[in-house]
């Protein structure tokens, strides 16, 4: 059972903005670097790259801010101090299982989108791993998408909005609302159910372990796994 955390909504609210304004710091540097190059061309790993630490790195300071506003440390604030071993293997085993189901999710919505004349596309940060020419982009390409996406996302949705529309008694809006806003913001069709679906057992990883590293450690082994077999096609098409 997760907790209580109490959460100022002052402090929240603060926080989300702060990530709101990243954002769009992060898209008009993508502008910025992109220049006279066709809007609808692939993104470069460099853009990518940019428009992703906006979002990440700045996200992670802004959540130390958060956690220094309440007077606590990353350990007590989210649980990391709960049985480390048991909140990262059952995270890992969970998405482990999800995998299967994620992946024939994301079929079934490809085939329905082709019935409808609806091309998918890849996200814009596999595009860029498709686009990538050197050891370094992917290096830096992996790292951003197995490391800091997880950390980033949990602490903005599991770890802040989660609990706290679920401690000011909206449960139901918690669940499901930050669920859909997870796997909205990722702006792509094909992946939207398994992302919804991946959201709602990582708010059941949560819960369940009152430790946000269960669901980091389930959202980096479903980056990696999805990172690794991207590359490996890609390494090997013709």
């Amino acid at each position: 059972m997760l907790s209580e955390k109490n959460w100022k909504l002052e402090s929240v609210l603060r926080f989300v903005f702060g990530v709101l304004v990243c954002q769009c710091v992060g898209a008009l540097l993508v502008i910025l670097l992109r220049g006279n190059v066709d809007p609808k061309a692939a993104p470069s790993v460099g853009r990518t790259i940019v428009s992703a630490l906006s979002f990440q790195l700045i996200t992670l300071g802004l959540a130390w801010r958060f956690l220094r506003d309440h007077h606590v440390g990353w350990q007590s604030g989210f649980g990391f101090h709960r049985d480390l071993p048991k909140a990262i293997g059952l995270g890992a085993m969970a998405v482990g299982v999800f995998l299967p189901i994620g992946w024939g999710l994301m079929r079934v919505s490809v085939t329905v989108m082709k019935q409808f004349g609806v091309e998918p596309s890849l996200q814009l940060a596999m595009q860029a791993l498709k686009n990538s020419s050197s050891p370094q982009q992917l290096v830096a390409l992996g790292f951003t998408t197995i490391i800091l996406a997880p950390i980033a996302e949990e602490i903005l949705f599991r770890g802040v909005l989660y609990p706290t529309l679920k401690q000011h008694g909206f449960p139901r809006a918690a669940l499901w609302g930050t669920s859909l806003m997870f796997a909205l913001i990722h702006f792509n069709v094909a992946i939207f159910v398994p992302l919804l679906l991946l959201a709602l057992l990582l708010v059941w990883l949560y819960e369940k372990t009152d430790n946000l590293l269960a669901p980091i450690a389930a959202h980096a082994t479903f980056n990696a796994v999805n990172f690794a077999m991207f590359f490996l096609m890609k390494d090997v098409a013709p």
